[in-house]
């Protein structure tokens, strides 16, 4: 099992190009399964969980070509051989639920497991499964699987999510497509990746308006087509480099970046004293000469302050001059990272949804464990500003979201690089 060796203390200077959003491609290619003529996806992020979500399309009879060093994926959809999707596969995660929908939209059934992914609180499948029904389909849980069947087809009708979910909002509007008649979804989530969605099923044929707003209306048509889409810019790479700079000093441009995607996290960013600036590329990041300046984050669902970037943000603060509270309304357990920053000499206090951090000169390095995705990146960034040596343990969480991380910070000056453990090291 590999791990990431940084030794901190180099300020970085250069160029980071962002990737595809992980998110985004994770949505999309399920849409495929929406029509029996190809899908292209450009821009696609080459990570991990696009190859399981891949693999995942494969065992239901797609073709899933990679093209261009996987950076343009071909999915193509002309026959379902299986409505079946496994749970050595799905367990995997959460975002292959995103099937779902498009099964028993062009098919009329579907037998999907129950999702997994990382390990920070529960995420149900209840919305999901209340929307579908709000369409007429027939949902039986058993097994640790979802029987969803629509023998008579289904039908638009409105539907108000009881909180904002984005896994829910998309598997609905992707069903809606093929659905008789007008959907409504209210309160729906607004992201960015629900726009790219709605963008891309327009260049199938689909119906759609309202995207980026509470209220989106899907006209259902009787069929789809191939498409080309290019997916958007992943904003949670984006701030995750934003604040390497900021951590580890320098200046930095984020080819490709666009602050839209990330205005309430560069809103505190800047809060802190760092400056963020457009260039005709993307946003040039620079930290001055002075310290970190204390800032409280409340996460929220777009446009609000990402969960995705709380891990992160919390490694800065844990420079801070002063005090910071972090409070996470999203997920819970989203503060395992808290105990391997603490091991690296932050000063952090969690309790329940709130974590404070008072800010210390200096973090040493050690070696420490990710626990999930985001909390994985966010001792990289320690390790980046720490004294000595950090080795972050269990990186397969890093591997399914950010795209080569060690080659994007060393090719800006940073000591870092990615190193086989023994059987002796893992025990």
């Amino acid at each position: 099992m590999d791990s990431i060796l940084v030794r901190g203390g180099r300020a970085l200077t250069g160029r980071i190009p962002i990737a595809g959003s992980k998110n985004a491609c994770l949505t999309l290619m399920p849409a495929a399964l929406l029509t029996d003529e190809p899908l292209t996806l450009t821009n696609a992020p080459r990570l991990a969980d696009v190859r399981t979500m891949a693999t995942l399309l494969q065992s239901l009879g797609c073709e899933v070509a990679h093209l261009q060093d996987g950076r343009v994926l071909v999915v193509g959809a002309e026959t379902i051989a299986s409505h079946r999707a496994d749970y050595d596969i799905v367990r995997r995660m959460r975002a292959s639920v995103l099937v779902l929908g498009p099964l028993l939209a062009r098919e009329g059934r579907a037998i999907v497991s129950l999702p997994g992914g990382c390990a920070i609180g529960a995420r149900p499948v209840d919305l999901h499964l209340q929307a579908l029904a709000a369409l007429g389909a027939e949902l039986d849980l058993r097994d640790g699987y979802v029987h969803a069947a629509a023998p008579r087809g289904l039908v638009g009708a409105r539907f108000a999510f009881p909180i904002v979910s984005v896994g829910a909002t998309e598997n609905l509007m992707m069903t809606a497509t093929l659905a008789r008649g007008t959907t409504v979804i209210e309160n729906a989530a607004c992201e960015p990746e629900i726009v790219d969605l709605a963008r891309c099923l327009r260049r199938m044929g689909a119906a759609i308006e309202g995207e980026g707003t509470g209220t989106i209306v899907v006209e259902g048509v009787e069929r789809l087509h191939g498409a080309t889409h290019p997916v958007i810019a992943d904003r949670i790479e984006l701030g995750t480099y934003m604040l390497a700079p900021a951590i580890a000093g320098g200046e930095v441009e984020l080819v490709g970046g666009e602050r839209g995607l990330v205005a309430a996290f560069a809103d505190k960013l800047e809060a802190t004293g760092i400056e963020i600036a457009e260039t005709p590329g993307g946003l040039r990041v620079a930290r001055p000469g002075d310290g970190i300046r204390p800032v409280d984050v409340v996460t929220e669902p777009f446009p609000g302050f990402p969960t995705d970037l709380q891990a992160q943000m919390m490694a800065l603060l844990t420079l801070a001059e002063g005090t910071s509270r972090l409070e996470e309304r999203i997920f819970e357990n989203r503060f395992m990272h808290a105990p391997e920053l603490m091991r690296m000499g932050a000063r952090i206090d969690v309790h329940g949804g709130t974590a404070t951090v008072t800010g210390v000169d200096a973090l040493r390095g050690a070696p420490v464990m990710a626990t999930d995705l985001r909390a994985s990146v966010s001792l990289i960034l320690a390790g980046l500003a720490a004294e000595g040596e950090t080795r972050v343990a269990r990186v397969y969480h890093l591997d399914r979201g950010y795209e080569r991380v060690e080659e994007k910070l060393s090719a800006c000056g940073a000591a870092i690089e990615r190193v086989a453990e023994s059987k002796s090291e893992t025990g």
